[in-house]
């Protein structure tokens, strides 16, 4: 069972940043395609970043060239610079299938992950950006 836990939400300025932290345990860490999704009450939820077993990322439109996805250890992070009011949201991690690769869906720089890529969600974490 794998389990998912993040860290690092808060209340920022605009033009701030943060770094968010989702420790994973209960699996083989580094073997699968991980995440990071948002999701605003009433909306769908978005994927914003994801990191594939290779190394290989990409990133939504929206936040692409402001935050870096990474691992380390057992532990993924989010860089999230320069952040706006639009940042605002509930963020979640989330972890694929045991030995599932994400990679062609991170081809050419676009980033098409959906919900059903991922087997196992962290509870989200709350980020507010104030302007």
């Amino acid at each position: 069972q794998v389990q998912l836990v993040e860290s690092g939400g808060g209340s920022v300025q605009a033009g701030g940043s943060l770094t968010l932290s989702c420790g994973v345990s209960g699996g083989n860490y580094g073997s699968t395609c991980m995440g990071w999704f948002r999701q605003d009450p009433g909306k769908d939820s978005e994927a914003i970043a994801a990191l594939d077993s290779d190394g290989s990322s990409s990133y939504a439109d929206s936040v692409k060239g402001r935050f870096v996805i990474s691992s380390a250890k057992n532990t993924l992070y989010l860089q999230m610079n320069n952040l706006k009011p639009e940042d605002s949201s509930v963020y979640t991690c989330a972890s694929g299938p045991p030995y599932y690769s994400c990679g062609y869906r991170l081809r050419g720089g676009v980033l098409s992950v959906t919900a059903a890529d991922f087997a196992s969600w962290g509870q989200g974490t709350q980020v507010t950006v104030s302007s």
